[in-house]
């Protein structure tokens, strides 16, 4: 069809006597050279379709616009042309105004041979013969690509975060929002990852904020490559990321995804201003278990994240019920450690490091106990998560050092101490004069004494780190540098600094328990790289005996772990130190011993719809040691309330009296800071089927269940029912 057919009826013009004077009459054709000026000049552009929707018309300009000849356009259906170029089709598709007959106006469509091409504004207006039957579409359009795209970048800017491309705060607030609610009607799980960057601030502080921006560029691309299924990934602001990740509810998943990132995020960083390492702390919620909306949900995963970064950063937590409880209880003992260090309620325990060719112990590492008020004894692995997070971090560790130089002028000229050095003591004005003070006022040579330094030292000033290096080696005590393999070990640290010892990172040894190969090669070439170095390696946190007989194999000098013991108070070590020498044989039995968590909590479990409270001993990750109840014999099946939905299913492997060894059906997982969890949970939509109302799972929701006057099979100990 051509213009003039498009413009046909033909407009009537009105008598001489009825037009304004100042009007001049146009002529059909200068009305049609008209409108092809205003074609050609791309103000306005025309369209038409006939009764089934094919192209009749179309300017040609807006075919040279979308780089399609007129020719492939004419007699194409126009929704095989043009689709809607609103990328989240929040308006009327264009087939569906067509197909409706209805008038529309502005729809921005683009080619679909072309979709990074033009935008134009498509409008239209059904078109009747005299008859009234419909007759196609005539309508006109305009470019308005850039018009259009101005308006994308700024709702862009709304959505996502300008610096890193992910979701903004806002964004994520929205889409979790919207998930949770449909997911709540649909009665899935819905997992969030909230994960906070740790020593971010100092890279800011010493390197500047481009090159932080830089980096929180490199995180993101980090995050998204680490995260291989669907999810949203979110910047919050600042350093503080989130993930939301549909139908998770899986925790052993979870767990194994949230180490994936942690572990990724600590690798080194390549900036123009220089390199740097980071790392990262995880909390971990899941709906409906932990909340059923955002606000429940996000403050679950936020006292998660609280949590790791309290246990000692660069680890992962999953929220449990208690953690509120927890995190008031350490906040106050974090408090109480003033009245510890003035009261002497702070003693050291030791763990040998032993030779591997002979089997002497040939140092003590020593570990920081509390003897607490109110709570006992709290042990070296509690207590270290405590001061981790502590102001008094600087002042635990020269009492430490004080103390270790202290117990070492008792023992055997041949044995060394060993103790673990806080970044904030090393950086201290009087760190060398105090090491000074232990080490004369013990009385002890200063090569007795072994300062294990972690690689994080190196992220502060270069020129006090060499100083205060320099100082330690002429004192004459010994260096080793703690955590090496950790991810970002650099052979700079090595050159720089006088040490005697390297330290393998505790989960490179781990790595190596599970893969002999690749991991057991990276150990040998270190030990090489140490012994052209003139440095000893040492390997700690050993727990199985073929581990203890390749590293040895491969050259390494020293090893630590519960195969050889556990850290050993004073007396205990003083007896063993009695003849001069102290020799241990790796034995595996220790380290079973080792691998089960004394608890001592009420639990409950379930036989035969009835339910006892039973005292939990002890918890491994394929057991458990409950006492309480008479006469159950082995065999047995019980259900194990841990708390919090967490049922798992135990069967009675050996009872004596009031005490039942049980045998987990399926293996809990690592919790992510040091604890055991069940792998999945009791959802709370099961429990709403079964009359409780929906809400997150409280730690007795699942035993406040009717039992159903069900007979108790078993009695307590001393106590009939």
């Amino acid at each position: 069809m051509s213009l003039k057919g498009l413009l046909s009826p033909r407009i009537v013009v009105a008598p001489q006597s009825e037009r304004p004077a100042a009007a001049s009459v146009l002529t059909d054709d200068e009305r049609l050279a008209m409108l092809d000026d205003l074609e050609e000049s791309g103000l306005g552009w025309f369209w038409a379709s006939n009764e089934s929707g094919h192209l009749t018309y179309l300017s040609a300009v807006i075919a040279a616009r979308i780089g399609v000849p007129l020719a492939d356009l004419l007699g194409q259906p126009l929704t095989s042309i043009f689709t809607a170029a609103d990328r989240e089709q929040r308006g009327k598709s264009l087939s569906w105004m067509l197909g409706a007959h209805k008038g529309f106006a502005g729809i921005a469509v683009h080619a679909v041979r072309r979709p990074d091409g033009a935008v134009l504004r498509l409008s239209g207006q059904p078109v009747k013969r005299p008859d009234g039957q419909f007759a196609g579409f005539r309508g006109t359009g305009a470019d308005i690509t850039d018009e259009y795209h101005r308006e994308e970048e700024t709702a862009r800017l709304v959505r996502f975060d300008s610096l890193t491309g992910l979701s903004n705060r806002h964004r994520m607030a929205h889409h979790l929002d919207t998930t949770l609610t449909a997911f709540k009607a649909a009665r899935r799980n819905c997992a969030v990852m909230m994960l906070d960057l740790d020593r971010f601030k100092h890279v800011n502080d010493t390197l500047g904020h481009a090159a932080g921006d830089e980096l929180l560029k490199q995180v993101a691309d980090r995050l998204t490559r680490a995260i291989d299924r669907e999810c949203e990934i979110g910047r919050l602001g600042g350093d503080e990321f989130q993930v939301m990740l549909p139908d998770v509810d899986d925790r052993g998943v979870l767990g194994d995804l949230a180490m994936k990132i942690i572990t990724m995020l600590r690798q080194p960083y390549s900036l123009q201003e220089g390199r740097c390492v980071i790392g990262a702390s995880v909390g971990i919620a899941i709906a409906p278990h932990d909340g059923v909306n955002r606000e429940e949900l996000v403050r679950a995963a936020d006292l998660a994240l609280y949590a790791s970064k309290n246990g000692g950063r660069g680890q992962y937590r999953f929220f449990s019920g208690d953690l509120e409880n927890e995190t008031i209880f350490r906040r106050r003992l974090e408090q109480d450690l003033g009245t510890a260090l003035r009261e002497e309620q702070l003693f050291l325990r030791f763990e040998p490091i032993v030779e591997a060719a002979a089997g002497n112990v040939c140092a003590l590492e020593a570990h920081v106990c509390w003897n607490h008020d109110e709570r006992g004894v709290i042990d070296e692995e509690e207590f270290s998560q405590i001061a981790e997070g502590s102001a008094l971090l600087g002042d635990v560790g020269r009492w430490a050092i004080a103390a270790a130089c202290q117990s070492a002028s008792a023992w055997p000229e041949s044995v060394k101490v060993a103790v673990n050095v806080p970044v904030p003591l090393f950086q201290a004005e009087d760190f060398v004069e105090r090491v000074s003070e232990a080490v004369h006022g013990s009385g002890i040579n200063p090569s007795r004494l072994e300062l294990e330094i972690s690689e994080a030292v190196f992220f502060g000033d270069t020129n006090v780190v060499d100083r205060t290096l320099a100082a330690l080696f002429k004192l004459g005590v010994r260096l080793t540098l703690d955590e090496f393999g950790s991810g970002y070990s650099s052979l700079a640290y090595l050159r720089r600094a006088p040490f005697d010892s390297i330290k393998f990172d505790q989960k490179l040894i781990a790595a190596a328990e599970r893969d002999d190969g690749r991991e057991l090669g990276l150990v040998r070439a270190i030990v090489a790289l140490a012994g052209a170095l003139h440095m000893d390696t040492m390997a700690s946190g050993i727990e199985n005996a073929n581990l203890v007989s390749a590293l040895a194999n491969g050259g390494v000098r020293f090893l630590q772990g519960p195969i050889f013991s556990e850290p050993v108070d004073d007396q205990a070590l003083m007896q063993e130190l009695a003849g001069g020498t102290w020799k241990i044989e790796p034995d595996s039995d220790r380290t079973r011993r080792a691998r089960r968590r004394t608890v001592f909590r009420k639990i409950q479990v379930i036989h035969d719809d009835y339910t006892y409270e039973v005292t939990l001993r002890n918890l491994s990750k394929t057991g458990a040691l409950i006492q309480g109840l008479a006469d159950v014999p082995r065999q047995t099946q019980f259900v194990v309330d841990l708390g919090g939905g967490q049922l798992a299913v135990a069967t009675v492997t050996r009872s004596n009296g009031d005490v039942q060894g049980l045998e987990f059906e399926q293996s809990l997982i690592e919790d992510g800071s040091g604890g055991l969890c069940t792998r999945n949970r009791v959802s709370p939509y099961a429990l709403a089927a079964a009359g409780t109302p929906l809400a997150a799972l409280a730690p007795d929701k699942f035993l406040s269940m009717d039992q159903g006057g069900a007979i108790p099979k078993f009695g307590y100990a001393n106590q009939p029912i």
